[in-house]
């Protein structure tokens, strides 16, 4: 069987469509990898790109990239609301088939030093990656964010591998390597920020909320409106039909309704299922039950 591994990057440019556009095209003229996915927020200023392939195509393409993220973004200037690190803020691998987790970890580090070595650009290293306890969630490296990095440079954020200085207009970047994420987001018909966070608190793990949950409250521009963003661990530990009801129930009891849900990037399709199962009620629901999973199997 074949090696096959998919790559996530998240880019700090989420407005500039030319820009975006040539890393696209960057991917898609890397022999070996197809481009699977590509989304763009202009408030969080963030592009995530999905692509797949063998492991050294998927790490070419990366690299290339990386190159144009480089040369396109100034970090002195970014402003967005997501949480960041760099010009491309994290790099995260996951095996898809032929490749064990093990593996993947062993190219996040190959790959990381490479950039650490190619572009002097501190590194460091999260998930199944990390090389330390205190460096598996990425918010816990992320939490300075570019702003108050340089500061830490010497003390809590020494990188695992390059320079111990931010790079002049990239910053710095997160690689790992973890299990299939989905990045999920709810709209409230609110502008309450606070009600956004209050939530966002609640639900996610590192609170004492749903496990395998990560959550943050944002404010949007156009029309104006607040979001629960989530990421989603494992969603067999906890599905996207439960982080929706216990966000809804939350936004109702302060008298808001929910607007809409927005995926960022791709979706497993046991994950889509399991909302069927659990959204209509259904007993002994298997992917077997779908006619099409008969010929993708």
């Amino acid at each position: 069987m074949a090696k096959l591994v998919e790559c996530v990057p998240n880019v700090s440019e989420g407005r500039r469509g030319d820009v975006i556009d040539r890393m696209a095209d960057a991917i898609r003229a890397t022999e070996g990898v197809r481009l699977l996915d590509r989304t763009s927020d202009v408030d969080h200023n963030r592009s995530v790109f999905t692509y797949a392939g063998e492991p050294d195509a998927v790490v070419r393409a990366t690299h290339t990239l990386i190159d144009h993220a480089y040369r396109e973004v100034d970090m002195n200037t970014h402003k967005g609301e997501h949480p960041r690190l760099g010009a491309v803020d994290v790099v995260p691998f996951v095996p898809l088939a032929g490749m064990t987790m093990d593996e993947c970890v062993d190219l996040a580090h190959r790959f990381g030093r490479e950039v650490a070595t190619r572009h002097q650009v501190p590194v460091y290293f999260y998930a199944k990656a990390a090389m330390r306890p205190e460096r598996v969630r990425l918010p816990d490296i992320r939490k300075p964010e570019y702003e108050g990095l340089a500061a830490l440079l010497e003390t809590t954020h020494v990188p695992d591998a390059g320079p111990k200085q931010l790079h002049p207009t990239a910053g710095a970047i997160v690689v790992g390597a973890r299990p299939f994420l989905i990045a999920f987001n709810i709209e409230l018909d609110s502008t309450d920020l606070k009600l956004a966070q209050r939530i966002a608190k609640e639900i996610r793990e590192s609170s004492g909320g749903l496990p395998a949950v990560q959550a943050k409250g944002f404010t949007l521009t156009d029309p104006p409106r607040v979001q629960v963003s989530m990421n989603l661990l494992d969603h067999t530990v906890t599905s996207l039909a439960t982080v929706w009801r216990e966000v809804e129930a939350r936004a109702s009891a302060a008298g808001v309704k929910v607007l809409r849900g927005e995926l960022i990037g791709l979706i497993p399709l046991d994950a889509v299922l399991q909302v069927a199962a659990d959204s209509l009620k259904l007993d002994a629901f298997t992917r077997d039950r779908v006619i099409e999973s008969h010929f993708l199997e």
